[in-house]
């Protein structure tokens, strides 16, 4: 690490505003450019003692940067990790306020539910099929904090890799019976097809992005309890969205997840 505490709360507490004041901001290594990944992740950390001091709570837990492209563009050679919060759970159908959002977009993914605790080093993709209890659908909803969604790796861990709202569909499912990596989805905007992907674009498999943060958590002495939720990664690219949008993805054995924007 290279910040010092005081930093490190300062900037917690300057990205957490900016989210909720709904105001963009430069991205934080301009004015600190050796922040590492050990400060972003105790800034994250910061972030959300900060939210739970206000009774909001985990909901779950999310990949970020998982297709091999965004690695390639972003120089890295793994995915991050995020919190996702209660406040930001929004129901399948619901509406979602625009003005509460900087510049939004939408990423289809497939969750997992576990039944059993994930701890690495070592996990790997089949030891997630054998902890988890079942999928479903979900859509995130990302909205960085900085100015025209322009960031680094250790700038978007902080600003706990920008998580925004969440939707899961009705339909959950065991893992047996079905190839998550040739599961296929398909996202709509205001009826027009917008995305198509399949599991396989998350790491080649989505359970390798539980994986990873179960290693990744491991390096921290920690571990991924049984029964949580965790968003695997955006299998679609991301899509802007905007105030009278519609979305609705389909998902190939899991059902649909729609939303508006208002």
């Amino acid at each position: 690490m290279t910040l010092d505490q005081d930093t490190i709360q300062n900037l917690a507490a300057h990205l957490e505003d900016a989210e909720l004041n709904v105001r963009a901001v430069t991205k934080i290594t301009d004015a600190h450019p050796s922040l590492d990944w050990d400060d972003a992740y105790a800034i994250q950390h910061a972030i959300r003692l900060r939210k739970e001091a206000r009774s909001q709570r985990v909901a779950g837990l999310k990949a970020g940067l998982t297709s091999r492209a965004k690695m390639k563009q972003m120089g890295v050679d793994v995915p991050c990790f995020g919190l996702i919060f209660d406040y930001m759970s929004v129901p399948n159908g619901g509406e979602i306020e625009a003005n509460k959002l900087i510049h939004p977009k939408v990423e289809a993914e497939i969750a997992f539910v576990l039944k059993q605790p994930l701890r690495g080093p070592g996990c790997h993709a089949g030891a997630v099929l054998a902890a988890t209890d079942f999928v479903v659908p979900a859509v995130e909803i990302i909205d960085s904090r900085y100015e025209n969604f322009r960031f680094d790796l250790a700038s978007v861990i902080a600003d706990n890799t920008s998580a925004s709202r969440f939707v899961v569909g009705g339909v959950a499912r065991g893992v047996e019976g079905l190839d998550l990596r040739t599961l296929g989805l398909v996202m709509e905007k205001n009826g027009e097809i917008v995305a198509m992907a399949a599991g396989a674009a998350v790491l080649g498999h989505p359970a390798v992005a539980v994986a990873a943060l179960a290693n990744h958590l491991a390096a921290r002495g920690e571990e991924i309890p049984a029964g949580t939720f965790i968003m695997s990664g955006g299998a679609t690219e991301a899509i802007s969205v905007a105030a009278g949008d519609a979305i609705h993805v389909r998902f190939q054995d899991l059902g649909s997840v729609s939303m508006r924007f208002v």
